[in-house]
């Protein structure tokens, strides 16, 4: 079947679901569940394992496969190459989210294999934000999840379900004013996950409030915690030996909870030491972002009681670089094996067909967009012999450096790494011995998750490549050092000459930052945190 730009069956599909009352088509779902598609007949011999207690929407590169709806949907990737993939199996996250009661409502759209920041790499085109900006002027979602969280800010899904690579799960959260959680890696299975970038790849979770993810991640009580699940085909989830040994003097985990350190709302903050990186002041930060930034740490040390210093993390100006070395080559490996012959859908109409012809070149030229065409490239060419060692080998090297910086910074010794000392002087001359060697331990550092608001689509889209690979300059190195991460929602002041943001005040994202296997304590923080910061009891 040859590749004809959108896939032509999935297109209709697409064009005939219900969009919002009154609002213009957010192109947030790829594919819809039986449950909101009533015309199709149900399956009774595949009723929910449970009762229903929220929807759940699927970011469209995690497989659910037969067992998943009573209307089984593909699993494209956004990408022409797997318009008609069916999954013979589904995704452990799904059919643990479905064993605690979670009614799938669709397969949402994304970035093309999960390459981008704006989900505007789409065979089915570019997700927009459900606001009230004019028609006509449309922003942008984020990405590479900016479908799964666009479905949780339009109310039509309690959870969503994403990938976070560099920053997927968080940047769309931060842009469309809900909250992001990507894990510690290896904490969640990634089995039935497509692949991006294997040593880099967590699934994430979005909802509206940080309380329905902190139920699902570390239990509610009556249930086992995701945390504590270990998946024996995902060779990169930790083992039960191994998470027993990382939760050991965690709070969170199994009946230690948290420990509030006064009875008055927001007590759990008191005493705790939050870090202000200065190398995230950059000069690109949005300067309403910086003020929203520095008035919410202020707030936090004179209404709560917690401690706010400047940490320096002087490897994370190189992690972003390092990064889109690392992830594409990583990516030129994973997408090896879509040829249209083992997977994917096979061009027939070109030369490449005939005899002597080139098997496969056709359907991948065909079949790839250009963003993932770029990756693969560039992938190619760090793994090449005249190049690893200036591009991949280097880029590894700064990787451990991030990694050393987050582990000189926090309390909380790294439980997968022996205590190390180390000297940085060598990186940067300009940095003080005292910045690197780290005076303050912190509990968790506090920094904007993107930095700048959601931009217009019509910006994103005369962007080059460059420019929009900067979003993910704070997301980023999280990622690398494998940390857990969330984005909550952050009020910024209107803009006050003018434009989009004069209608109201705008939502950015405030990232909190903890070291691994803190994850059910940055939870608890991050819940009151966002609860302080736009008054309001915690939502679920």
């Amino acid at each position: 079947m040859p590749v004809r730009g959108r896939p032509r069956g999935l297109r209709l599909r697409h064009a005939s679901l219900p969009t919002l009352p009154q609002r213009r088509l957010l192109n947030q779902f790829i594919s819809k569940g039986a449950a909101l598609c009533p015309n199709e007949p149900a399956a009774p011999s595949l009723a929910p394992p449970a009762p229903v207690r929220f929807t759940l929407a699927i970011k469209d590169n995690i497989a659910t496969g037969p067992a998943s709806s009573q209307s089984p949907q593909p699993t494209t990737c956004a990408s022409p190459f797997l318009a008609n993939y069916h999954s013979p199996f589904e995704a452990t996250i799904v059919a643990q989210l479905r064993a605690r009661g979670a009614r799938i409502v669709g397969k949402t759209n994304l970035d093309e294999f999960g390459m981008g920041s704006h989900s505007t790499n789409s065979a089915f085109g570019a997700v927009a934000q459900d606001t009230l900006a004019s028609e006509l002027d449309p922003l942008s979602a984020g990405g590479s999840s900016g479908g799964s969280a666009v479905a949780v800010a339009a109310g039509e899904a309690d959870v969503a379900l994403g990938t976070d690579t560099g920053g997927s799960v968080r940047l769309p959260a931060a842009y469309c004013g809900v909250v992001g959680f990507k894990p510690s890696y290896g904490m969640l299975s990634r089995f039935g996950v497509v692949p991006y970038a294997n040593s880099l790849d967590t699934v994430g979770l979005l909802a509206k409030g940080v309380g329905r993810i902190r139920e699902l991640v570390g239990g509610d009580g009556k249930e086992t915690g995701l945390w504590a699940e270990h998946d024996s085909r995902d060779p990169t989830s930790l083992s039960d030996a191994a998470r027993r040994r990382c939760a050991k003097g965690r709070e969170g985990y199994g009946t230690a909870a948290p420990r509030r350190r006064s009875t008055e709302p927001g007590g759990l903050l008191k005493g705790l030491k939050f870090g202000l990186p200065l190398e995230y002041n950059i000069e690109e930060l949005e300067p309403r972002i910086r003020d929203a930034w520095a008035k919410a740490a202020t707030t936090l040390q004179d209404d709560f009681g917690a401690r706010i210093v400047p940490v320096s993390l002087p490897s994370t100006r190189h992690a972003l670089a390092a990064y889109y070395v690392i992830a594409p080559a990583e990516a030129s490996s994973n997408l090896a094996k879509y040829d249209g012959i083992r997977y994917g859908v096979r061009d027939t109409e070109s030369a490449s067909d005939a005899a002597g012809g080139v098997l496969y070149a056709a359907s991948r030229g065909k079949g790839f967009g250009d963003e993932v065409k770029r990756r693969i490239l560039l992938g190619s060419y760090t793994l090449s012999s005249e190049a690893m060692d200036n591009y991949f080998i280097k880029a590894q090297r700064v990787r451990r450096l991030v990694r050393r910086d987050f582990n000189r910074v926090f309390a909380l010794d790294n439980p997968l790494h022996e205590p190390e000392t180390f000297d940085l002087t060598e990186l940067d001359e300009s940095i003080a011995m005292e910045d690197k060697w780290g005076p303050e331990e912190v509990d968790f550092l506090l920094c904007p998750t993107a930095p700048t608001l959601a931009p217009r689509l019509e910006d994103v889209m005369s962007q080059t490549p460059v420019d929009a690979y900067m979003n993910d300059v704070f997301t980023v190195p999280a990622s690398l050092a494998g940390l857990p991460a969330i984005s909550i929602p952050m009020p910024v002041a209107p803009e006050t000459t003018g434009g989009a943001g004069a209608e109201g005040p705008a939502t950015a994202g405030l990232q909190l930052i903890g070291q691994y296997w803190d994850d059910a304590r940055l939870l608890a923080v991050a819940e009151t945190v966002a609860a302080t910061l736009n008054n309001t009891h915690p939502a679920r």
